[in-house]
């Protein structure tokens, strides 16, 4: 049994009851009474469980049951690797691009038309901002355009390492890199590629993509080399 495996009296009971997201749960005391161990144990499981994006806690709420989000678990870990070594985010960010390219063509086929039109607001939305004579970073922008390509994917592991990414670029500040070269270049790639995506030209846009990866590469050259 998967949940034998589990090393948590309070995830266990969360797996084998019929806890469904939003629903509210027993009180502590109840569920302590229930699996057995004191109410203290239980609320140190609790808080593992909270971390993980599975539960909530509010004194006028009670505790409620969250949709399952892998990105919780990926982002606490990640933040962990970040805390000890800033520079694992390269490796992380490496598996971040083989993810975006080995999943791209199952990504854009799923992709409707409300959703590329979504994808050109974006770079409309960032090239304002850029070509403002006060120049803001579209980092959200970013961020966006990137999770909306693989927001269809029905694949919570997909989706939530890749949501994690974004949370870990924003920890290391590279939202706040504000070299004008850089960013245009970003965003001419993200303009060519919505453009091949409307066109219904999967394979040039994921060749686009690919090109568009090794940017990060150079950033963070410079990133290290500022130090």
């Amino acid at each position: 049994m998967v949940t034998s495996q589990i090393d948590s009296e309070f995830l266990r009971y969360l797996v084998t009851h019929d806890c469904r997201p939003g629903g509210r749960l027993p009180s502590f005391e109840e569920i302590s009474a229930e699996v057995g161990i004191s109410v203290g144990k239980l609320r140190e499981q609790f808080e593992v469980a909270r971390a993980l994006g599975l539960v909530e806690a509010s004194p006028r709420r009670g505790i409620r049951r969250l949709e399952y989000d892998f990105r919780s678990a990926a982002r606490l870990g990640l933040m962990v690797a970040l805390a000890l070594d800033r520079s694992a985010f390269y490796a992380y960010s490496a598996l971040r691009i083989h993810l975006e390219i080995a999943f791209w063509d199952e990504a854009v086929a799923l992709l409707t038309e409300t959703d590329k039109a979504h994808l050109r607001e974006l770079v409309a939305q960032a090239w304002a901002k850029l070509n403002h004579e006060r120049v803001q970073i579209p980092h959200q922008e970013h961020r966006e355009f990137h999770l909306a390509i693989f927001s269809r994917l029905n694949n919570p592991f997909v989706t939530g390492l890749l949501a994690a990414y974004w949370d870990g670029y924003e920890a290391v500040e590279f939202n706040t890199y504000a070299d004008y070269g850089y960013l245009k270049a970003v965003w001419e790639y993200h303009d060519r590629i919505a453009q091949a995506i409307s066109a219904g030209d999967y394979a040039l846009g994921k060749e686009l993509l690919a090109e568009h990866m090794c940017l990060l590469d150079k950033l963070g050259v410079a990133h290290e080399g500022s130090k």
